[in-house]
């Protein structure tokens, strides 16, 4: 049996990501940005292993030869690269140090789920061109969670024009309250469980298709990969599962009476408002309890070090995540445009600048990580006018933007510089944290972990799996 690419380089100069919703929009870019920041940021001998997962295996086959295309071009036209090897750089060697496989991956599938783990897990991983013979995985060092669906009809043009005139271009165009929800579909039974569908007594809790896509598909996925993403020694590299939410997910988008969206609630910003609770409060001394059968998972017993979750968004880029009618496109598209040329910080627009902020987290190094406190922080992707891009803290409804009380005088003293002071880009009606909207945030916590923990064991005992 052929030995992989990068079998002869040590553990530490190998780094495998996984990357969720790859095959296009946000996620693609998100491929793209790692392979150059990975080639022009660690060691010259160091070899990326990048699994996109996407719902076919033409999908995979085709993201995989768009992430190739990207990574030959940049060998071929990076100065940077160029720079770092000396005269004698050659483009293949840095291609041979990038190495794409993917796996087939079905959130609104919970067996697909479960099989896309055991894959990785037990199996072996392949590449959909043939251009790399199948391989075992020992680990993932970072799991990106990008895919995700939108759940919306269109515009309410009405709303629109009335937000347009109280608030302006810039904050109508970060903050849009005139987006159409959809009805909540809700994902069949049969799909979800089979042919054993019929035989259950008792039906396991439906579940919506956007809640599923977006959130509890995921977190399915990352219980299951837990003995990947654990550490038995302190020495390790701690596991990394990147989350990506929305700049738009406020308190007012969650319900606890309709905790998937399905009646009262937009659908989409609901599940990003409960991917910012269960991040940002996971380690919380007041959600701890509730946290901790999720980590606690039997096939890592031998692996105490868990991994650890960071929050992200991509600003606001246009995709066709959102509905808009094609001959409409290039109007949002200037409108979005304008809205950064006017000054503000979260319009990247392009799906590649947008990437930014989570390509930073999966390749920042710990003592980084940690001496900013990042996984207390919903990290933004932010652009100065001329488009260039950086991570940037964001602030979140009942959290602030560090989970801590400041007051106006403390903002002011923000040693931020431009777009990525503290108070530039921030929505007009925000309100100031206080140390009883910061309790109330992590108590929302505290129920999300709950409410989830429940629908992850019901069904898997309705499907008789986990525990891979």
């Amino acid at each position: 049996m052929a030995l992989p690419p990068w079998a002869g380089t040590a553990s530490h100069e190998q780094f495998f990501v996984l990357l969720t919703g790859a095959n296009s929009g946000v996620g693609l870019g998100i491929g793209q940005r790692i392979i150059d920041e990975f080639l022009t940021s660690r060691s010259l001998s160091s070899h990326l292993i990048l699994i996109p997962t996407t719902r076919s295996v033409s999908k995979s086959r085709d993201t995989v030869l768009a992430l190739r295309s990207h990574l030959e071009t940049t060998a071929i036209t990076s100065k940077q690269l160029r720079s770092r090897a000396g005269p004698d750089y050659d483009p293949k060697t840095a291609i041979s140090r990038v190495h794409i496989l993917s796996v087939q991956l079905d959130l609104c599938n919970l067996r697909s789920i479960y099989g896309a783990a055991k894959q990785l897990l037990h199996g072996k991983v392949t590449d959909p061109t043939g251009f790399i013979d199948d391989v075992s995985i020992p680990r993932i060092d970072a799991a990106l969670f990008n895919a995700g669906i939108g759940g919306w009809s269109g515009l309410d043009w009405f709303t629109f024009a009335k937000q347009f005139f109280q608030v302006g271009l810039v904050q109508c165009c970060t903050f849009p309250a005139f987006k159409k929800a959809l009805p909540a579909a809700v994902i069949s039974q049969e799909k979800l469980l089979g042919d054993s569908a019929r035989d259950l007594k008792t039906q396991p809790l439906e579940l919506a298709e956007v809640f599923c896509a977006n959130v509890f598909g995921h977190y399915v996925l990352a219980h299951e990969l837990l003995p990947l993403l654990s550490r038995s020694q302190p020495d390790e590299p701690e596991g990394r599962i990147i989350w990506t939410s929305s700049i738009d997910a406020g308190f007012e988008h969650l319900s606890f009476d309709d905790f998937q969206a399905r009646r009262s609630r937009p659908p989409y910003e609901s599940s990003k408002r409960i991917t910012d609770l269960i991040c940002l409060t996971a380690d919380l001394p007041g959600v701890r309890k509730a946290s901790a059968p999720y980590f606690a998972s039997p096939a890592a017993a031998d692996k105490p070090i868990k991994p650890r979750f960071y929050l992200t968004h991509p600003g606001v880029v246009c995709t066709p995540l959102f509905p808009v009618p094609w001959l409409l496109f290039w109007g949002y598209y200037v409108a979005m445009y304008l809205a950064r040329w006017l000054g503000s910080p979260w319009h990247p627009v392009e799906s590649y600048l947008g990437a930014c902020a989570t390509a930073w987290l999966a390749l920042a190094d710990r003592d980084t990580l940690d001496a900013l406190h990042a996984e207390r922080v919903k990290w933004g992707t932010s652009t100065d006018r001329l488009g260039r891009a950086a991570p940037k803290k964001t602030e979140v409804d009942g959290w602030g933007w560090e989970g801590k009380v400041e007051d106006r005088e403390a903002l002011e003293r923000d040693d931020g510089a431009g777009v990525l002071r503290k108070l530039k880009g921030r929505k007009c009606d925000a309100v100031d944290l206080t140390e009883d909207r910061r309790v109330e945030f992590e108590d929302d916590g505290r129920r999300c972990w709950e409410e989830l923990e429940r629908l992850r064991t019901a069904w898997e005992v309705a499907i008789g799996e986990g525990g891979c």
